[in-house]
């Protein structure tokens, strides 16, 4: 089981509703510049999230999204399976498909725990706890492009020489 890029950016734009007070609408272009994820490609994914009933969809002149419920009750599991459908590690766990050597076969029942494992983890995990923990990928690239800035600066001679002064 791969999580895919849209689960992933699924979760960054929760996250980006999160930081907001409960019950604010916020565009999907303003979602999409804070985590720098592609528009088009998120209205998709938050078409998935609000037939997950995760969040909620307001047209029109002051529309966009916001979250159907607290940032606390929305768990990882609930963002990767309104996006995904139910986590299945490997075929013979699909409820669907099943597998035709289940009954007996010590493979089964080892990719069932792990799967079990998994899912304790992400059911764990709240929009809240994550929302407390990250930063919005566009705040990311600016720091690091200050950093670059900062560091030709410091790397240049003339520049070092003159910065060295004038902090003496």
């Amino acid at each position: 089981m791969q999580i895919t890029r849209a689960s992933e950016y699924a979760m960054l734009g929760l996250l980006a509703l999160a930081r907001r007070p409960m019950g604010e609408v916020v565009m999907l272009d303003v979602v999409a510049g804070e985590e720098e994820i592609p528009v088009s490609f998120l209205g998709k994914i938050f078409q998935s999230l609000a037939r997950g009933k995760l969040v909620k969809s307001s047209r029109g002149s002051g529309g966009g999204f916001m979250l159907m419920r607290a940032p606390e009750t929305i768990t990882a599991l609930e963002v990767i399976e309104a996006v995904e459908g139910p986590v299945s590690l490997t075929r013979c766990l699909d409820v669907d498909t099943g597998c035709e050597h289940a009954s007996g076969c010590a493979l089964c029942g080892l990719f069932a725990e792990a799967q079990d494992r998994i899912k304790e983890v992400f059911s764990g995990t709240t929009v809240a706890q994550l929302a407390g923990r990250h930063i919005p990928g566009g705040m990311v690239r600016q720091a690091r492009e200050r950093e670059r800035i900062v560091f030709r600066a410091q790397s240049s001679p003339a520049v070092g020489a003159a910065a060295a002064k004038s902090a003496a």
